[in-house]
């Protein structure tokens, strides 16, 4: 399935208002609320008037020395979010989903762990940079923020050269959030020459971008990607963009959705992308 080319034929595309929300975290994370249980979670979308909702837990291996960290049981997130599946099945459709931390060792593990379980959806994520977390950021104290930023674009890169199975690169650009200054030290074009490559490699090789709301959340004045990293990837020939919130609790779910369509239109895209058993369907955005 994993760098499978998906040719017009082979598409499924259908009409619809932004309804579902890609990303989202349960108490299955080790960052999400307690309180947020896959059902709360799932009642949460549903009183947001969702169509869809895919929880898409955290599976970041080697996180830290102990193997602790973002880890979940996966036979239990199966049994758990299948008998939810079924339970809401004429309110809600619920995706499984997972969120894969990307580390450049990992490629074997991620495609045993992707092949041996029936996911709808593999976002694929870099969240630590040289085996440390930035969310920390006296990890990297000696860095400035515009190198900070460049070393997470070099490790995305060789993440994604060294790891195919994934259908969506995650929130790419996040690591804005955690720089000293945040956007004020952020420049698309002084990183044009890896944003692009990284860019290029998963058009070339059938891969979506996410637009994350979450940058929102956090008090950027944008979505992750930053608007210019969006419309380059159209304009390489990126056509699969999904749409999540990275909600770790309900009021998160669909943060700020009705600035989505504005935000893909403005960057070329006429289409947004849901994803079920790992195939794409397109969705017109109005």
């Amino acid at each position: 399935m994993m760098g499978t080319m998906f040719s017009a034929a082979e598409r499924l595309w259908e009409i619809s208002r932004m309804k579902a929300d890609y990303h989202t975290h349960t108490n299955f994370s080790t960052d999400a609320d307690r309180e947020s249980s896959p059902e709360v979670m799932i009642q949460g979308a549903i009183k947001r008037g969702l169509e869809t909702i895919c929880i898409t837990d955290h599976m970041d291996k080697d996180y830290d020395a102990e193997g602790k960290g973002f880890v979940f049981d996966t036979e239990k997130y199966f049994e758990t979010l299948q008998s939810l599946r079924e339970k809401y099945k004429e309110k809600i459709h619920i995706r499984i989903g997972v969120e894969l931390g990307l580390q450049p060792h990992l490629g074997q593990f991620a495609k045993e762990y992707v092949n041996a379980h029936p996911f709808d959806f593999v976002i694929g994520s870099t969240h630590m940079l040289r085996g440390r977390d930035p969310y920390y950021r006296a990890n990297f104290e000696e860095l400035t923020d515009q190198e900070l930023y460049r070393g997470m674009f070099e490790e995305t890169l060789t993440n994604i050269k060294n790891i195919e199975d994934f259908d969506v690169m995650g929130h790419l650009d996040y690591i804005v959030r955690y720089g000293l200054e945040q956007e004020k030290s952020y420049s698309y074009d002084e990183n044009k020459d890896l944003i692009d490559e990284i860019l290029k490699h998963l058009v070339e090789n059938g891969k979506g971008l996410e637009l994350n709301t979450a940058g929102l959340k956090y008090g950027l004045s944008f979505a992750h990607p930053y608007p210019a990293v969006l419309k380059r990837y159209r304009e390489l020939g990126g056509e699969i963009v999904t749409v999540g919130s990275d909600g770790h609790k309900p009021e998160h779910i669909a943060y700020d959705f009705h600035k989505v369509e504005n935000i893909l239109l403005d960057c070329g895209f006429k289409y947004y992308t849901e994803f079920r058993q790992r195939k794409p369907i397109f969705k017109q955005v109005r």
